[in-house]
């Protein structure tokens, strides 16, 4: 999948400073199934901002685990979602979606 660098900019109307924060290209990876409750996902070059929470919204892709179903646009606004998967028979889904931020320093 090709991912683009998106990067956001805010300027301290108090000293203004700059501050930034760019995903780092190469960084970002799937979710599978099979990772621990938390696994890196993406990693954020950040200045002067401190991201504090994740909001998932639409346009994620998902894989039937068992199939080769694949489930674009998917929406994850209300932190759940679920679909049929017509190959397996089923119903599937992503429920209770949780995020946390780590800092790591390089």
């Amino acid at each position: 999948a090709v991912v683009s660098t998106q990067s956001t900019g805010v300027k301290c109307k108090m000293c203004s400073r700059e501050n930034s924060l760019n995903i780092i290209p190469g960084s970002v990876k799937p979710y599978c199934k099979d990772n621990a409750q938390f696994a890196s996902v993406v990693k954020f070059e950040s200045r002067g901002i401190e991201v504090v929470e994740f909001e998932p919204r639409s346009g994620w892709l998902a894989k039937g685990a068992e199939s080769p179903t694949v489930f674009p646009n998917v929406d994850l606004s209300d932190k759940e979602w679920c679909d049929y998967d017509e190959n397996e028979d089923r119903e599937v889904g992503i429920y209770d979606v949780k995020s946390k931020f780590v800092s790591v320093k390089s």
